[in-house]
């Protein structure tokens, strides 16, 4: 059987209803409006031009971003059939301080048609047609695409909505054209069938992806591996990987070399450890910062906040040293300017909540000179088990923060990219994303950063790639 429909939740009014915009492109995309009338891209709010959008109602400079993030990748991809995608702007997920900026995947997958590269295998619509070089969903779309047109009000990062010049001068604004160009990916291949909560595959069938994603821990790609193995890889951190020849060969003209911790001394506590970088204080160079480590210890049950400036024992502890500080209580850079003050030449802030990898440390101080980082709760708590060790000045522990000889950011030591697996699971961008220790920033990261360029492949990206590993 030949079951080509992932969700068939477009009703046929609505097919009915959609007024195609079509970009004049390499391959044609077809961006099909299935907004309501007055609302979403049929919004007839009137605005001014901006950053070269003319349009003069709200709905109509939506439509104009969607035809130019459209005709981007159209200028990238080959393929005979036009590529239908249904939009829309929807009520998505919002919080005060972050916010769910659209979502994109397939609304049509297929196997087994004529030419397939592999049998009893998923591929997404649009790369079904592409290889089949024919429509085989009678010009119905295959991509399914709805943004938050909450965004920027009240409770949804309020004041801070979509930017819907093509300049990409966003400004504090969020950036349409590049939320289009993440999504606009997922719907065309970049993202698995396969339930990662459950491992349990599409109807029982792997997907291209499936191939594609390989765990160094089982030592096994997500087609070999059993429902329960697919659950345990999809939270093994940085420990999943793609492996595909597009993508790895083009990683070293993308990547820059990987920010890396690595702790001797102590037996117990030797090793490479999964850190976060702080977007504040200097980066952490090939020249790096080396040092014994020894914690600050202000709380009266062993943590170590460095909220306050230091006590004279503790600074006479860490001086010349890399500070061990616990998070909590208040801001990054204020813990690491103390620690900095008190002359400590580096800082590793231990998290206090369970989970991997580490995130970055946020916040900004352009006074903080000393590089930053943060590791898991459960490596702080490893390293300070083994300090318990120490003495009133040494402990025989030493950290090095530095740029690895051998490893790309985002990457394992072969050069394959690694793909997002925190834990625990996040729904929605575990394993359908690149691994947020990439550097700098690539499109399909599961977070919107600043870096990120309106760029699909090497030497800015590597989206394109993968892509290409697939089948495009």
């Amino acid at each position: 059987m030949n079951v080509k429909q992932l969700t068939r939740n477009v009703t046929l009014a609505l097919i009915l209803g959609a007024m195609p915009l079509i970009a004049q492109a390499a391959a044609e995309i077809i961006v099909v409006n299935a907004d309501e009338p007055g609302e979403g891209f049929n919004d007839p709010t009137p605005v001014q031009p901006i950053g070269g959008n003319n349009g003069l109602t709200l709905g109509q400079q939506r439509l104009n971003a969607f035809q130019y993030a459209a005709n981007i990748w159209g200028r990238q991809l080959d393929s005979a059939v036009p590529i239908r995608i249904k939009s829309n702007f929807d009520p998505l997920a919002c919080e005060k301080d972050s916010a769910t900026l659209g979502s994109a995947g397939p609304l049509m997958v297929n196997r087994d048609f004529a030419g397939a590269p592999r049998t009893n295998t998923w591929y997404h619509g649009a790369l079904a047609n592409k290889l089949l070089e024919a429509d085989d969903f009678e010009g119905e779309p295959v991509i399914r695409a709805r943004f938050n047109s909450n965004l920027g009000k009240e409770n949804c990062l309020e004041g801070g909505g979509f930017y819907l010049g093509l300049d990409g001068q966003h400004g504090h604004l969020t950036d349409l054209v590049g939320v289009l160009l993440h999504e606009f990916g997922h719907g065309l291949g970049f993202s698995n069938l396969t339930n990662g909560q459950t491992g349990r595959r599409y109807n029982g069938i792997p997907s291209m992806w499936d191939y594609h994603l390989y765990d160094l821990t089982a030592q096994k790609s997500w087609v070999e591996m059993t429902d329960a193995e697919r659950v345990a890889s999809g939270v093994n951190s940085r420990k999943l990987i793609w492996r595909g020849q597009n993508v790895t060969q083009a990683a070293p003209r993308v990547l820059q070399g990987a920010p890396e911790l690595r702790i001797s001394g102590l037996a117990s506590v030797i090793g490479t450890y999964q850190i976060g970088t702080a977007s504040f204080g200097p980066q952490i160079t090939a020249a790096g910062t080396s040092a014994e480590v020894m914690p600050v210890v202000d709380q009266t049950d062993g943590r170590g906040l460095a909220c306050d400036p230091l006590t004279a024992n503790n600074a006479s502890a860490i001086r010349g040293k890399i500070a061990l500080v616990d998070r909590g209580t208040c801001s990054f850079n204020i813990k690491v300017k103390n620690a900095q003050l008190a002359g400590a030449v580096g800082v590793l802030v231990a998290d206090n909540a369970a989970g991997s990898p580490p995130p970055g440390l946020g916040g900004s101080d352009p006074t903080v000179t000393i590089p930053a980082v943060r590791i898991t709760k459960d490596d702080g708590e490893k390293l300070k088990l083994a300090l318990k060790q120490r003495s009133r000045n040494r402990s025989g522990i030493y950290a090095a923060l530095g740029i690895s000889a051998t490893q790309r950011a985002g990457s394992d030591e072969a050069g394959r990219l690694l793909m997002f697996a925190p834990n625990p699971y996040q729904p929605g961008s575990s394993v359908s994303h690149f691994d947020t220790s990439a550097s700098p920033d690539l499109l399909m990261e599961p977070f919107n950063t600043e870096s990120v360029k309106r760029n699909l492949d090497a030497p800015h990206d590597l989206t394109f790639p993968l892509l290409r590993d697939l089948g495009w």
